[in-house]
């Protein structure tokens, strides 16, 4: 008897309605586009008490999904995929709710020519809160599976905060993260050897945070700030969803030297009237880019902090910067602040946020991304990705032709993570969630949100436990 009940389960329903609509899914992975190596987009369909999935491919081959959601197996997804690179899927959907089966309108899954190649992601997981660091983590999870783990865990580290990761050009051969607290630290990895710089340095005036790599290895890119925060008095609907503000009673940029242990300092991009901040190398390492804004009195004039996408030349050889200052994008003229430029690799794009003010953007509604086209130098809103709630913090592939990012499109709280495919004329496509094996279960549970996501080449190696007892110690390099 058991058995027939199992057969009949994981059967084709006979007896369904034919219904002419799409099926209400979670996540949405109507029409998007994914790439061949990436885990199964497993969902659940809203309302039902059970589902039976085919999904076909162009090229051939058929897998199926029941039970109370579609959990594909990954042997037979990554099969059906691999055949259909450049291809599309067909899935057709059955639902069952009060004992009726209903069978839904098929839709296609397109699969991108173009792969990943890279072997996952790395991002924070941090609880939304605003008082206390709370439990957060630098995480690593593979692409093709749903294997996630802590590189490193603030437990390991207590009373401190973790965040500010970055790796070259997504290899963690070369990585670096920033460690706030009583024991901070500037923690850079090179080829499995670790250095614990001085988290604070009176001649630079702060913390070294926001990191990014120049393409030699040799130096990174940081800004040093003084943050602050500020909580908005009022009802959260007349002011957009805004709970917080971040700004800087200033910030300034400069360039360390990973080999000699030296700031590379210029008065070029660190004054005193001007707000210079989150500083990142071109692929080709020649310029540094970044976003400045005029100083105002903070916090009464947190609205008028508008930041412009400048530029300054860099000479890796003799380690220096150029004698000008070029304006890529002014944000300022059109009432707006840019913030997190990221070139592409291929050095075509900049892919960048565009808010009213300030340059923290993860609780500005009004963010979007904006793509600015190195060769022509027009830019445009990625309409394409965007969403009216909160979208920020992305990051480039390797090969240039996948993006991921953050978002609180899904319930205005927690930011999550999806991924993008950009093609040759630079046109998204249709942004999708992170799988996750029961993504209703995972995400309807989780209490925390992610941000700064990477891409990674590869598993980053990382000892923390050895790391977090050189944290709590006291040996730390200093910069010169």
């Amino acid at each position: 008897m058991l058995l027939c009940i199992i057969t009949a389960c994981n059967s084709k329903p006979t007896a369904a309605v034919v219904a002419d609509s799409l099926p209400q899914i979670f996540p949405d992975y109507v029409g998007v586009t994914i790439p061949a190596d990436i885990a199964p987009l497993n969902f659940s369909v809203q309302h039902a008490d059970a589902v039976y999935v085919t999904v076909s491919g162009s090229k051939g081959g058929t897998i199926t999904a029941s039970g109370d959601y579609a959990d594909f197996d990954i042997d037979d997804w990554h099969a059906l995929t691999a055949q259909n690179r450049g291809g599309e899927l067909t899935v057709t959907v059955f639902s069952k709710s009060d004992g009726q089966w209903t069978q839904h309108r098929d839709f296609p899954i397109y699969i991108n020519k173009v792969g990943l190649d890279e072997w996952g992601l790395t991002y924070r997981r941090i609880a939304p809160g605003y008082e206390v660091y709370s439990h957060m983590g630098l995480y690593q999870r593979c692409l093709s599976t749903f294997c996630e783990e802590p590189v490193i865990d603030n437990r390991q580290v207590p009373g401190m905060c973790v965040n500010c990761h970055t790796a070259n050009r997504t290899s963690p051969d070369a990585f670096v993260f920033h460690v706030r607290g009583d024991h901070g630290a500037t923690v850079v990895q090179r080829n499995g050897h670790r250095e614990l710089l001085q988290a604070r340095n009176d001649l630079l005036g702060g913390s070294m945070v926001y990191p990014y790599w120049h393409p030699s290895g040799r130096y990174v890119a940081f800004s040093t700030n003084q943050t602050r925060q500020g909580f908005h008095v009022g009802r959260p609907d007349t002011l957009a969803y805004k709970r917080i503000e971040v700004f800087d009673l200033s910030s300034d940029i400069f360039v360390y030297d990973v080999e000699t242990h030296q700031t590379i300092r210029d008065s070029l991009v660190m004054t005193a009237d001007w707000s210079e901040n989150v500083p990142t190398f071109s692929p080709d390492g020649r310029w540094l880019y970044f976003i400045t804004c005029r100083q105002k009195s903070y916090p009464m004039e947190y609205r008028d902090e508008q930041y412009n996408l400048c530029r300054v030349a860099f000479d890796a050889e003799r380690g220096r910067l150029g004698n000008k200052v070029d304006t890529l994008f002014d944000a300022v003229g059109q009432g707006k602040s840019v913030t997190w430029p990221r070139p592409s690799y291929d050095g075509r794009y900049l892919l960048f946020t565009l808010q009213d003010y300030g340059y923290f953007s993860i609780w500005h509604d009004e963010s979007e991304q904006w793509l600015l086209d190195l060769t022509t130098g027009s830019a445009r809103p990625a309409d394409e990705i965007n969403s009216p709630r909160a979208d920020s913090y992305h990051n480039w592939s390797t090969n240039s032709r996948w993006v991921v990012f953050t978002t609180r499109r899904d319930d205005g709280l927690y930011s999550r993570l999806y991924l993008a495919a950009i093609n040759e004329n630079g046109r998204f496509s249709k942004p999708f969630l992170l799988p996750q094996r029961n993504p209703q279960q995972y995400y309807g549970r989780t209490l925390y949100s992610f941000n700064t996501p990477d891409f990674t080449s590869q598993r980053v190696d990382f000892d923390s436990r050895a790391a977090a007892r050189e944290i709590s110690s006291d040996k730390r390099t200093a910069t010169k």
